[in-house]
């Protein structure tokens, strides 16, 4: 085929132009196929619901392959003891699960903001798509369930699927899901819808649309029918083949999820729920596209007005820790001269009384020393009188 391109000149007129040899578009899907091959792609799913409802078993299944099997080398130690560690964590609360998904786009946004980035080996953990469990209860849904999607329909695609649908029949699980998806819509539930604007894909997506949630049953067990091997599930009624449209959804879950819209998801992580967690956050942070009059402002602008604004408040902040620090010196001085005054004033205290005591001994040892002197004078006068009375008794 020939490939035709228009060239768009300086003025209005368009010059069309019919070019005689290939030119190479076509093979543009290989090129980016072979690039896909060769440096691999990321594409994460998160698995929401209640212990038990069957979420490894269909992952293992979707994949055919188990995710819990660590491959072990052949030249180990005839003897050696592995030791695996699980963390596992319930909630009843969607929070954590919203704090993941925060740190993912987080990681993925510190990344891309590096001036030196290496976005083409980065091993993008984001959550393209979020496969959310639901019980066959045959009856509406629960509350928690509709509170965790409600919150968590922003931050990712969500497709929702009824487990273990083996356990209820073909009638009641047709009218669950009808009440489901009514549910689902009367409470403003945004769930991930198949696009239709690729014409390859079109038809089939708007049909898997009008079939949403899918419900599926998933095993790795292997049971012989009609000599061969398939996987199903074996229960006391019967045996539910997993790749049998006629028993579940999963056959079509892994063609739209894998074959059909996997490019789409990422496309719609990155360009709807990662830009709605930049925008958010580019916005916490003061930026936005346009002024306070409504007129777009680049981010060099945005920039040098919250330099200023920066350097304006830390000047601010500097000039009240001055002041506040020359308060607190004029606070310690008073302290101290108050301290200072007190203790000259106790030391003058001290000081003026140290003569008071001494006077005040004095004062006690002159009267000590009066007693002792009237004591001996009171002695001496008896002692007198005592050698005259004697004297007169010799001479008579």
């Amino acid at each position: 085929c020939q490939a035709c391109t228009q060239v768009r000149t300086l003025g209005k007129n368009i010059c069309s132009l019919t070019m005689s040899s290939h030119v190479g578009f076509e093979s543009l899907p290989d090129q980016l196929v072979n690039r896909s091959i060769q440096q691999g792609f990321c594409f994460n799913i998160l698995c929401v619901g209640e212990t038990g409802i069957g979420k490894s078993t269909l992952t293992d299944t979707l994949f055919n392959t188990n995710f819990e099997d660590q491959e072990s080398s052949h030249f180990c130690p005839p003897v050696k003891l592995k030791a695996q560690t699980y963390k596992l964590q319930e909630s009843n609360s969607y929070q954590p699960i919203a704090d993941y998904i925060d740190a993912q786009f987080e990681a993925y946004l510190q990344e891309e903001m590096k001036i030196k980035q290496s976005l083409f080996n980065y091993h993008d953990s984001r959550i393209h798509v979020c496969l959310y469990f639901l019980s066959p209860t045959g009856h509406s849904l629960k509350t928690l369930d509709l509170l965790t999607m409600k919150n968590l329909d922003s931050k990712m695609n969500i497709i929702p699927v009824i487990a273990k649908a083996d356990t209820i029949s073909k009638t009641e699980l047709q009218k669950f899901k009808i009440k489901l998806m009514s549910e689902l819509v009367s409470n403003g539930v945004q769930i991930y819808q198949f696009p239709t604007d690729d014409d390859t894909v079109a038809r089939i997506n708007a049909a898997m649309n009008g079939q949403l949630s899918f419900a599926v049953v998933g095993s790795m067990d292997e049971v012989k029918i009609r000599n061969k091997m398939v996987k199903a599930h074996q229960d006391p009624w019967g045996v539910v083949q997993v790749e049998n449209e006629n028993h579940c959804d999963f056959v079509k879950l892994r063609e739209m999820l894998i074959c059909k819209n996997m490019e789409d998801l990422r496309k719609q992580t990155h360009t709807r729920h990662y830009k709605l967690y930049r925008r958010c956050k580019s916005e916490e942070m003061g930026f936005s596209d346009v002024g306070p009059e409504n007129k777009p402002v680049s981010l060099q602008e945005t920039y040098e007005a919250k330099r200023h604004e920066f350097h304006g408040e830390r000047q601010r902040k500097e000039e009240e820790m001055k002041q506040m620090s020359v308060q607190r010196v004029k606070e310690k001085e008073a302290i101290l001269k108050e301290a200072k005054f007190e203790h000259l004033k106790r030391v003058h205290q001290e000081e003026r009384m140290k003569p008071e005591e001494k006077r005040r001994i004095l004062d006690k040892e002159i009267i000590d020393f009066s007693k002792k002197k009237a004591t001996c004078e009171i002695f001496q006068t008896q002692s007198f009188l005592a050698t005259g009375s004697n004297l007169r008794k010799d001479k008579d």
